[in-house]
């Protein structure tokens, strides 16, 4: 077997960012899915969102499932914290490693099987409890790694390379985040960087639980005449909100000139000013995003962009009340402080 390696010198003239960093700083190892595939795009989309912000790689923890999608943070941030969890647990490893500290940034890449089948549950509960994570679903609506079978997100009526017909309703994972209370809510298209690269980066700042469901077509099963998750099929139904752009540094009040812009000030004082192609559409409002989807679906569109984001989000770590400074860093007199302190505890409540 041969393994190509990418050299590890780089040309000296290559563009660095404030850290000192290059954006091949931020890659991983040489990609072994197929070619063409829309996961190698979304892992290009971080590795240029990461870089673009000027994130420590070090600072930066990657955590996967199982599938074609769960195999690529090795091609992204090879310089950070991983680990690959088992088929659909990916939130609940993850939710472990924020609670034991809260100071990495956490990335969960998953998949359309990972996330919607075996892993729903483990998926709803990290969007209801708001875990402060990045969970990005690469979404393809098939099985790349078991021959192309149906995915619990693959659409009613869509039909397969084998010519065989979906009869089931699909799961719309968007729709799921809103319900169970995500507080940043996006879907996108891997073959539109435009668009992701600035969610990516919105969400990355997003304190709290970002969910992005991203089409990711998968060019070996189903990318095909038929299929409604195939390249041509989304580029012809993609129905946009608006354009985002994220504004790291604000030089004074940013612009706000029209009823079609809109302006989020995020906590670490960077602004997202969403460019709406509707002016009556609200970033804000949970129960008009999830209406706005159903009706664009209704009419055979995809909603894609910023679908919904809470002003004012709260994390797990807020509704446990636990301590700013990370668990792991604690020693065992604060983490195991007694007999009388555990009686304490119990007496409170009898």
């Amino acid at each position: 077997m041969t393994f190509i390696v990418k050299p590890k010198l780089h040309h000296p003239d290559l563009h660095k960012n404030a850290l000192g960093f290059t954006r091949r700083d931020y890659e991983g190892t040489i990609s072994t899915l197929c070619a063409g595939c829309g996961h190698d795009s979304i892992s290009a989309a971080i590795v240029r969102a990461c870089f673009e912000m000027d994130l420590p790689p070090h600072r930066i923890a990657k955590l996967s499932g199982i599938g074609c999608s769960s195999k690529t943070p090795t091609y992204f941030l090879g310089a950070s914290h991983g680990f690959n969890s088992v088929h659909g647990r990916m939130p609940s490893v993850l939710t472990g490693a924020n609670l034991a500290n809260r100071d990495l940034i956490y990335l969960g890449v998953s998949g359309d099987g990972d996330s919607a089948s075996i892993g729903i549950g483990q998926f709803a509960h990290a969007m209801r409890r708001g875990v402060n994570m990045v969970y990005i679903v690469e979404n393809n609506g098939v099985y790349g790694l078991t021959k192309g079978q149906f995915s619990a997100t693959s659409d009613k009526g869509a039909k397969s390379k084998r010519g065989v017909i979906n009869s089931s309703e699909p799961v719309d994972l968007v729709a799921m985040a809103l319900l169970l209370g995500a507080t940043f809510v996006a879907r996108s298209f891997s073959g539109d960087k435009a668009q992701l690269v600035p969610l990516i980066e919105a969400a990355l700042k997003h304190e709290g639980a970002a969910f992005i469901d991203c089409i990711s077509p998968c060019v070996a099963f189903n990318n095909h005449e038929g299929s409604t998750k195939s390249l041509d099929y989304v580029r012809e139904h993609n129905h946009a909100v608006g354009t985002l752009d994220v504004i790291a540094h604000p030089q004074g009040a940013p612009e706000h000139d029209s009823a079609r812009v809109q302006l989020i000030t995020q906590p670490d004082g960077s602004v997202l000013r969403l460019s709406k192609l509707d002016s009556d559409y609200d970033i804000h409002d949970r129960t008009a995003a999830m209406h706005h989807i159903e009706s664009r679906r209704a009419l055979g569109e995809i909603v894609t962009g910023l679908l919904y984001v809470d002003p004012a989000p709260e994390d797990l770590h807020a509704q446990l009340h636990t301590t700013d400074k990370p668990l792991n860093s604690l020693d065992e007199s604060v983490l195991c402080p007694g007999s009388a302190a555990l009686a304490k505890i119990n007496a409170s409540f009898r």
